[in-house]
């Protein structure tokens, strides 16, 4: 018997907040233990917390895994050789299998800087844009934040949004009882794009 529609939709986003959680305490995990240097590459970090992710006792207990750098297939009428080396890959996917369904949640990573506007149009272009083009499914993006004040990172890539006329976009500030740096954008395409920023920095920001 198939599962009402407002059940899966429900479960889906009770699964959405497992994994924010599940990455958030990976990030509190790697934030105390200093392990990381902040001159490491976007993927270091990913790993970093993805291993931590699954180590936790809470993954095991939630029935999800995490894996990185992942390929998302993509659906086309011809597929020709070498067709795989050019699938889009994103940092993380996270899934669950619940009453014969499988559930998966995506996160795209972007390293970012206060003074560097050159990682923050990556956060835009590579990053919130491939899930506003639906290139990728809808999910959440995480920033790994290695320079600078949470705040004044964020009204950067804001002030980049509006320079391209996508005021309406913005990230702006939310309440999660998950993780205290939470944003969320607003996109005619797909609706709410949740923001994770993750401090690596040592100031209280």
């Amino acid at each position: 018997m198939a599962l009402n529609s407002n059940i899966i939709n429900a479960f889906r986003k009770s699964f959405e907040l497992n994994c924010i959680e599940l990455i958030s305490n990976a990030y509190a995990v790697a934030f105390k233990e200093k392990k990381y240097e902040l001159n490491w590459l976007e993927n270091d970090f990913s790993e970093l917390l993805g291993n931590y992710v699954n180590e936790g006792r809470l993954s095991l207990d939630k029935g999800i895994t995490c894996k990185t750098e992942n390929k998302l297939f993509i659906q086309v009428d011809n597929l020709t050789k070498g067709f795989a080396d050019k699938l889009p890959r994103i940092d993380f996917i996270y899934t669950k299998h619940w009453k014969r369904q499988r559930f998966e949640c995506f996160m795209e990573a972007k390293r970012l800087k206060e003074k560097d506007s050159g990682l923050k149009r990556a956060y835009i272009n590579d990053g919130m844009d491939r899930f506003v083009s639906q290139k990728y499914p809808l999910g959440c993006m995480v920033g790994y934040l290695l320079e600078g004040c949470s705040n004044e990172t964020v009204n950067g890539i804001n002030t980049l949004l509006e320079k391209d006329k996508r005021n309406t976009e913005t990230l702006n500030l939310k309440i999660s009882k998950f993780h205290k740096i939470y944003y969320e954008s607003e996109h005619t395409e797909i609706g709410t794009l949740k923001h994770l920023i993750f401090d690596f920095t040592n100031s209280s920001n």
